[in-house]
């Protein structure tokens, strides 16, 4: 079947499914056709990043699956799993109505974890899993890996499509697949942003009106040590202590803001240039954790 007219098809409908055996029998009557398949993974609560994640997912692939599931293992005790915003009939209205999908993958938390939580075979990321975002929120990566394996596993897509927003989620999801040798292509999408620069992404729901008009503080200031060191500036630590002492200034929480390798968030050594690197952060503002980095 031609690409267009599969994206005709596409357009008209998409189909809900819940159970593993429902989707793969779906991608097997693609693969059948010789069709390739998208997925994007995500916990709903769709706004506009995440439609233009499966739009992305659309150019680049015959069929796209999106996922929506609110995974309890990368969630941590006192996080916000029970409270994390579940909006599942507006999600199928947003993706019918702006970004289509050939399937939605909605499973209960038996489907992917059979034998419970506690029981479930899980993943162990790599040490930098325990760096950054991984500091603060200890087997957060390890339950993110665990959830993306199943996905992919159940799936089985040529491509994976994950924002950038999240990137060292991005970099350690690229490690796994090349680490467990999967057939999986991952293909980033850039971050999208409020006019005023805050990222998009469903925590920021969490913000009052008065945090709200303040978010936008956190990237201005990673762009601001990007920025500097495009000029030139080496110090890294003082570049770093200046960013934290500004987001406090703002009224922020900083958890971190640190200068890594943009390769592979390793930190940085002699000779890497201000083009090879990049500025993370993370800070609190009232009850939403935001983070974000200075990659486009």
């Amino acid at each position: 079947m031609a690409a267009t007219s599969i994206r005709a098809q596409a357009l008209s409908s998409s189909l809900a499914v819940s159970t593993a055996c429902a989707v793969r029998d779906l991608v097997a009557g693609w693969r059948a056709q010789h069709q390739t398949v998208a997925v994007v993974p995500t916990m709903g609560n769709l706004h506009e990043g995440h439609l233009s994640l499966v739009r992305l997912a659309r150019r680049i692939a015959d069929r796209v699956v999106v996922t929506i599931f609110v995974n309890p293992t990368q969630f941590g005790p006192g996080e916000d799993f029970a409270d994390y915003p579940r909006t599942l009939e507006e999600d199928r209205e947003s993706l019918e109505r702006s970004a289509p999908v050939d399937a939605l993958f909605v499973p209960d938390e038996k489907e992917i974890y059979p034998f419970g939580t506690d029981e479930a075979v899980r993943l162990v990321m790599p040490s930098l899993s325990r760096e950054l975002c991984g500091a603060s929120r200890p087997g957060h990566f390890d339950g993110v890996a665990s959830v993306v394996c199943r996905l992919l596993n159940v799936v089985g897509p040529d491509v994976l499509v994950l924002g950038r927003k999240d990137y060292q989620q991005l970099i350690l999801l690229e490690r796994l697949i090349v680490d467990l040798r999967l057939p999986v292509r991952v293909v980033p999408g850039r971050t999208l942003r409020e006019p005023d620069g805050l990222a998009m992404s469903s925590r920021n729901r969490y913000l009052d009106a008065e945090q709200r008009r303040r978010a936008p503080a956190l990237h201005a200031a990673l762009e601001r040590v990007q920025q500097a060191l495009r000029r030139g500036d080496a110090d890294h630590a003082a570049l770093e202590r200046q960013a934290i002492e500004e987001l406090e200034r703002a009224g922020f929480e900083p958890d971190y803001v640190e200068i890594r390798r943009a390769r592979d968030l390793a930190k940085p050594q002699p000779g890497d240039t201000p083009e090879e690197l990049i500025v993370l952060g993370a800070a609190w503002l009232g009850a939403a954790r935001l983070i974000d980095n200075s990659s486009p």
